[in-house]
């Protein structure tokens, strides 16, 4: 005996024919029961009609978070790997890549500010150049104009890590 898995379509199919009530009341149901289902849809109702505003919330929470993190290594990592859990699950709720690309200069920018520059800890190494080579893959999917825009800012903050990080080779990361 197996469980019917039902596709997306199948489902969208039968979410048109029921009730505004029924419906509403599946929706409150289905964010009962899992944390990330309530924070999708409390920023669907209330968030994104505003954007921008968000992502400099998001913004601001992130660098609350960079100006908390302890001086240990090990720890450092691990609230650097947070921020980033936090910044992942808020790019999934916008579904933008622009804003996505602008936490992640955000937050390259935020690790050249607070965290130990000569740090030989290598995951806290590692959390940036991962971050960078993002960036660098998701400008690459943009239309052109805003890849220009962008790749100014992913430039500037090439130079900035280049001049703080001697670690780091900033020809291994130019567009």
């Amino acid at each position: 005996m197996s469980i019917t898995t039902y596709g997306l379509q199948q489902i969208k199919k039968e979410l048109q024919h029921l009730p505004q009530e029924q419906l509403a009341e599946l929706c409150l149901r289905l964010i009962r029961y899992k944390k990330e289902n309530k924070e999708l849809l409390a920023y669907l109702l209330f968030e994104a009609h505003n954007e921008q505003d968000f992502v400099e919330s998001i913004k601001a929470e992130a660098g609350f978070m960079f100006s908390q993190l302890p001086s240990q290594s090990y720890f450092t990592a691990k609230g650097l790997r947070k921020i980033l859990k936090m910044l992942a699950k808020y790019t999934k709720f916008i579904g933008s890549k622009p804003a996505e690309i602008e936490l992640l200069l955000n937050f390259c920018q935020n690790y050249l500010q607070y965290v130990i520059k000569q740090t030989s800890h290598k995951p806290i190494r590692l959390i940036l150049i991962r971050q960078i080579e993002k960036v660098r893959t998701a400008i690459g999917k943009l239309h052109e104009d805003l890849q220009f825009d962008y790749s100014q800012d992913y430039n500037k903050l090439l130079d900035d890590a280049e001049s703080k990080l001697p670690w780091l080779n900033k020809k291994s990361y130019l567009l």
